[in-house]
């Protein structure tokens, strides 16, 4: 599973490939929306109703939606506060936690919530607490089963709506940062280059060249060594920055971490990786093979793509001229 925030674009709207995925998604939960009210008519989930709803989440301070990518499938999202707005509350919510219907009992929501608290963990946070609706008691059941235990009984601020609020305690952090960077080469006709890579804790996914950072590299400085030694390429230098993401897997000299990413874009001609070193060098970094993707296969790729949202991204950067902007 890979967790990254919800993209917007400039105007802070959710692109409709997206949000179609999203309603989808809170489609599926007929059940608690017709016991929350959050929507008129929960048989009947509009896009510009779940796009009013996250725009009214993220209205608050602090606010993240962080969206959740199983094998490129969207499987789940979450909302979360740096703090309730309520002063007698320290600590970060989790405000929503959701996961397809469909996809039920095969991890996914454990995996998701655990992310969730990894994510304040590498923030320093030491506890996180969330609250679940009365008369939701397969929630009450699923939090508590994850450690979580019951604080107080109150309304909840935006509707007065009876809930249990409950309370876990945050270990130390169990994913080591790392600093990362990746240049996505693009050919004359936009097509990009990526790796098949395979690893132990996320299995195989495609990515761009790239990797961790020396102690004393900026992302750029790193980006541009990592391509070279991945590619051969010397002729290329990282441009404007494409995204910064973040996400978990498990590195095979440092182990479990929380990857931090710069990602560029260089522009050059479309041809193979050269180099009498590159064979090794693709071994030690679980490189499988490699190839140029255009934006239609990146939109249908059957495997996942780091960022998940590639082709999204690239289509975005072209329409605003290549700035990065």
């Amino acid at each position: 599973m890979i967790l990254s925030r919800l993209p917007l674009t400039p105007d802070r709207d959710i692109l409709g490939p997206l949000l179609t995925e999203l309603t989808a998604l809170y489609a599926s939960h007929r059940a608690f929306h017709a016991l929350s009210g959050d929507f008129p008519d929960p048989d009947d989930i509009r896009p510009e109703q779940v796009a009013a709803a996250l725009a009214e989440e993220l209205a608050q301070p602090g606010a993240e939606v962080l969206l959740a990518r199983d094998a490129g499938r969207l499987v789940g999202c979450a909302v979360t506060l740096a703090r309730h707005p309520g002063p007698a509350d320290p600590d970060p919510w989790i405000g929503l936690l959701m996961v397809d219907a469909d996809l039920r009992r095969q991890g996914h929501g454990r995996r998701l919530a655990s992310l969730v608290e990894d994510r304040f963990r590498a923030e320093g946070r030491t506890a996180v607490r969330l609250a679940v609706l009365d008369g939701n008691t397969a929630a009450l059941a699923f939090w508590t089963a994850l450690g979580y235990t019951v604080v107080d009984h109150r309304g909840d601020l935006g509707h007065g709506r009876p809930c249990t609020v409950l309370r876990k305690p945050l270990g130390g952090l169990s994913r080591t940062p790392r600093r990362a960077a990746r240049v996505a080469v693009l050919d004359p006709e936009g097509a990009v280059f990526l790796f098949r890579y395979d690893n132990v804790e996320v299995g195989v996914y495609w990515a761009m060249p790239g990797g961790g950072l020396e102690a004393d590299e900026g992302p750029r400085e790193g980006a541009l060594r990592e391509l070279r030694e991945e590619t051969g390429w010397t002729d290329l230098e990282p441009g404007p920055l494409l995204c910064a993401w973040e996400h978990d897997f498990t590195h095979l000299s440092v182990g479990p971490v929380r990857q931090h990413e710069h990602v560029y874009v260089a522009r050059g001609p479309r041809r193979e990786p050269t180099g009498p070193h590159l064979a090794a060098a693709h071994a030690a970094d679980g490189i499988l093979t490699w190839r140029w993707w255009t934006r239609e296969e990146l939109a249908e790729a059957p495997e996942p793509l780091w960022p998940p949202d590639l082709a999204r991204l690239l289509d975005a950067f072209d329409r605003s001229g290549g700035s990065g902007d």
